[in-house]
């Protein structure tokens, strides 16, 4: 029941802050990492409020695969946590490369 609950908890934490940035028009961008720090003058480079989708869209679909594990775990207990938790890495990771050759 424990991998169940965390795998709900994180799928909901996801969508919910997906969610938030999606339809936060451009003010969410303030708590992306490293955005924050920049000058105002490099700041005015970016689409914020399509900055803010775009991050909202990719949390949303980084929520998927704790809602795959929650209905894994219910017939493989604990496996669906390892599985989701293994993907969302991965999804994180390409998220990190793709931002990286972004600010390049």
């Amino acid at each position: 029941m424990f991998f169940i609950m965390f795998d709900l908890c994180m799928a909901v934490t996801m969508l919910i802050f997906g969610v938030l940035f999606y339809k936060s028009k451009g003010k969410a961008a303030r708590f992306l990492s490293g955005y924050n720090m920049r000058s105002e003058a490099e700041r005015k480079k970016y689409n914020e409020n399509e900055m803010c989708r775009a991050y909202g869209k990719r949390m949303m679909v980084m929520s998927l695969p704790f809602f795959i594990g929650v209905a894994i775990d219910f017939k493989f207990v604990g496996i669906g946590c390892l599985i989701s938790w293994s993907v969302w890495l991965v999804m994180l990771i390409l998220l990190l490369v793709d931002r990286h050759k972004r600010e390049r």
